[in-house]
């Protein structure tokens, strides 16, 4: 029976976690939103509006202090961020929040931790476990699992006094095919957490229905609340959705990306999900949002009324 639920769309259109592209060019993930929902993708999920949460101007500039771009001013849209998606999640609406970059995982989280204890599937092409001391970027697009974690500057990682915003062992991270060597990988702190992870190559190893039974059967053998899901665009292999800033070779196929989705969207812990990366400016016809609209569309038909 598919799970009846009210999917919520809220906009956070957030650029700050992200390095310029080329001199005097601002990163065109802020315009992700408008752009997804003009393929249509809140219509055809008969989805309610939540509203927009707006960020604030983008700076190039690495904050020298910290060593992060724009930490102030991620720190200042999380909070506010956070009380509007905790206000829907509350209501027990599926909220779906379209980035943006992969710094408003720091939104989501602080709103599930100030509910209580949630876990995470993170799925990312890239760990997203540096810090402000093996970041090349100074993004914290590059730093938001570790942030959310506790791991990094107390004024992005202990918002309220609640750090971590998610337990290590909380954590799932999913997908991620950036790791070519662990001996020389820079953001090597994630090899001695307690993050689980699961690379590309092992998730199709092991059987992705497999791998997503393991997940939900944790999730409800732990003493959490529920679960959010992080999908990263570049997850997907690089020559279905080009329109991301760091594409890797490979990567999931829209199927294998369907059967992970359709496997945790039918959970009835699952609370929400967010979508992160996706660059209009790198999609000028438009066509890998439609056809990312048309998979992710498929999957919430699956398991939603």
């Amino acid at each position: 029976m598919p799970i009846k639920k009210t999917v919520t769309i809220v906009e956070a259109p957030s650029n700050l976690g992200l390095m310029p592209p080329a001199p005097g060019k601002f990163p065109g993930v802020n315009q992700a939103p408008t752009a997804l929902k003009a393929a249509q993708l809140a219509s055809r999920l008969r989805a309610q509006d939540g509203g927009r949460v707006e960020a604030p101007l983008y700076n190039p500039q690495t904050e020298p202090l910290i060593g992060i771009r724009n930490a102030a001013a991620i720190r200042g849209y999380s909070t506010r961020l956070a009380e509007h998606i905790g206000r829907i999640v509350k209501t027990d609406q599926f909220v779906l929040v379209l980035g943006g970059d992969c710094s408003i995982l720091l939104g989501s989280a602080l709103a599930l931790r100030k509910l209580g204890r949630y876990g995470l599937v993170f799925i990312d092409g890239h760990t997203d476990y540096h810090t402000p001391e093996t970041s090349r970027s100074g993004g914290a697009a590059g730093m938001d699992l570790a942030l959310a974690t506790g791991h990094g500057p107390e004024l992005l990682t202990n918002i309220g006094g609640l750090k971590p915003y998610i337990r290590e062992t909380d954590t799932i991270l999913l997908a991620n095919r950036d790791i070519a060597d662990p001996r020389t990988y820079p953001a090597r702190e994630i090899f001695g957490s307690q993050v689980q992870m699961m690379p590309l190559d092992k998730l199709r190893s092991l059987g992705i229905d497999s791998v997503i039974q393991q997940i939900l059967e944790k999730f409800e053998d732990t003493a959490v609340s529920g679960f959010f899901i992080h999908l990263d665009v570049d997850a997907i292999d690089s020559t279905l959705m080009p329109a991301v800033d760091s594409p890797l070779p490979g990567g999931l196929s829209y199927a294998e990306l369907s059967r992970i989705l359709r496997g945790l969207l039918g959970s009835d812990l699952v609370v929400g999900m967010e979508v992160t990366i996706y660059d209009p400016d790198r999609d000028p016809d438009g066509s890998a949002a439609r056809e990312f609209v048309n998979a992710l569309v498929q999957c919430f038909a699956a398991v939603y009324e």
